[in-house]
């Protein structure tokens, strides 16, 4: 089936209008206030947002100069998101917001009309406009989710994990050669129950290592926002343990994930 741009550029719009609601009440205090990821404030989630926005609508509209400054960036080392969090730490709320609405918004104009199929750079393998609006939802939803919990806020799941839940399947064999580990040959079976009720499923239906679940719990998963053990994923096989250990949806180096909170 043929992937609907438009349909992923409003699902992207859905989910920034999430976050703008949890951090458009926020004052200077409240945007200074630490999230789960250890070291960040909510302004350092945001910001982060709004900095790969524009990185990525720069890898869309000038290809080299995008590749020019992803290698300067990359050449002091893989930290450089903790990086960029640092040189934007003193923003005040209200510029924060300016930012990533100015950023998420210029994102979606250069991507609008393009073919979802084209290929772009990034700070790893190339990837096409399709999966560059994916993996924006996916940093979207995620970063949102540790604002989230920041603010004691429960967000409503919606059918949009599915592009989450893609994504995390898809990286798969990219989770095991970013921890130095040898890719497996043994399929994954994959089935997740949509907040709207379907199963969704991707693998052989009869390999042997699987992983059940909601698409709520395995989406926290691979974007390392809880520990599997935190949710109720059912996970059986030794290579889907030691995939669901290592899963990352998300690019740069190997997530440090999150400790489990329970005995």
């Amino acid at each position: 089936m043929a992937v609907s741009l438009d349909a992923l550029l409003d699902d992207l719009l859905a989910e920034a209008a999430d976050v703008d609601a949890m951090i458009g009440p926020l004052d200077d205090a409240g945007i200074a206030r630490p999230t789960p990821a250890a070291g960040w404030t909510i302004r350092d989630q945001v910001t982060h947002l709004a900095f790969f926005d524009e990185a990525a609508t720069r890898a869309a509209v000038d290809p080299g100069g995008f590749r020019e400054e992803a290698s300067a960036l990359m050449a002091d080392g893989m930290d450089f998101p903790d990086r960029v969090a640092v040189q934007h730490a003193g923003l005040r709320a209200a510029e924060t917001r300016a930012w990533f609405a100015r950023a998420r918004a210029g994102f979606v104009t250069a991507f609008r009309g393009r073919d979802p199929r084209a290929r772009l750079p990034w700070y790893g393998p190339d990837m096409s406009v399709a999966s560059s609006v994916t993996a924006r939802i996916m940093e979207t939803w995620a970063h949102g989710q540790d604002i989230a919990d920041a603010l004691g806020v429960t967000r409503p799941a919606t059918d949009r994990l599915r592009h989450i839940a893609h994504l995390g399947v898809s990286t798969t064999a990219f989770s095991f050669r970013l921890n130095g580990r040898e890719v497996p040959t043994a399929p994954i079976r994959v089935e997740l129950r949509a907040p709207s009720g379907p199963l969704w499923t991707w693998g052989d239906a009869d390999a042997a290592d699987r992983v059940e679940g909601t698409a709520l719990d395995f989406c926290l998963t691979v974007t390392q926002r809880r520990h599997v053990d935190d949710t109720g994923l059912v996970v059986t096989g030794p290579v889907a343990r030691e995939w669901i250990g290592i899963a990352q949806a998300f690019a740069g180096a190997p997530g440090p994930g999150r400790e489990r909170s329970h005995a």
